[in-house]
C-alpha cells in the first residue's frame, strides 16, 4: 500500500462569506473541498461552452411541472403549430458534443363540452354567449419531452419535415465565427 500525500491549500474567506462556505460544505457532505471542486467543474464547463458560442439551455421534461434538464447548446430552429384543442412547439439544438437535442412541448388538451366544431351554430346559442347556460371543460396536464439524435439523418424522423429542412441547412454552421476586422 502506498501513501499518497495531498498538499493543503489555504483559501482566504471574508467574514461575510463564511456562512456560504459553511452551507456549501454541509451540502457536499461535510467536505468544503468537494463543494469547491464541484462548483469549479461546473463553472469551467459553462465558461468553456460560452466561449465556444454555446448557451446554457434549461428545459422542462415530463408531465406537468416535470423536472428541469440542462445542457450546452445552440438553438438551430423552432416550429410551433396548433389545433383547436392543443398547441405544440418543437425546438432543435445542436449540443456541444455535436448531437441534436429535440425539445417538444405540448400544451394541455382542452375540450369544451358545448363546442360542436361549428362556430356559426355556436353563435346562435344565445344562452351560452350570455353566460346563462352552464359550461364545462376538461384539462389534461401538459407534457414535454427531450430526445437526442446523434446525427442529422437520425433527426429526420423526430421533427416535422419543414423544421428538418431549416435545421439541416444550419447544422454545420459554426457556433462562433471570429472575424479579423
Amino acid at each position: 500500500m502506498q501513501e499518497v500525500l495531498v498538499p493543503n491549500k489555504t483559501i482566504y474567506v471574508s467574514d461575510e462569506d463564511l456562512p456560504l462556505f459553511k452551507r456549501a460544505a454541509e451540502l457536499a457532505g461535510g467536505s468544503l473541498s468537494a463543494a469547491i471542486g464541484a462548483a469549479l467543474r461546473r463553472y469551467v464547463d459553462a465558461e468553456e461552452g460560452r466561449t465556444e458560442g454555446f448557451d446554457e439551455i434549461t428545459v422542462r421534461v415530463g408531465v406537468g411541472v416535470g423536472r428541469k434538464v440542462r445542457f450546452s447548446g445552440i438553438l438551430l430552429g423552432k416550429l410551433g403549430r396548433s389545433t383547436s384543442t392543443r398547441e405544440e412547439e418543437y425546438r432543435v439544438y445542436r449540443t456541444r458534443s455535436g448531437k441534436f437535442a429535440v425539445h417538444v412541448s405540448r400544451s394541455p388538451e382542452e375540450y369544451d363540452s358545448h363546442s360542436s366544431g361549428n362556430w356559426v351554430r355556436e353563435l346562435t346559442n344565445w344562452r351560452v354567449m350570455l353566460g346563462i347556460d352552464e359550461s364545462s371543460w376538461v384539462f389534461a396536464q401538459a407534457e414535454s419531452t427531450l430526445e437526442v439524435a446523434a446525427t442529422i439523418e437520425e433527426l429526420a424522423g423526430k421533427i416535422p419535415p419543414e423544421l428538418y429542412a431549416v435545421v439541416a441547412q444550419l447544422a454545420d454552421e459554426p457556433a462562433v465565427e471570429d472575424l479579423d476586422l
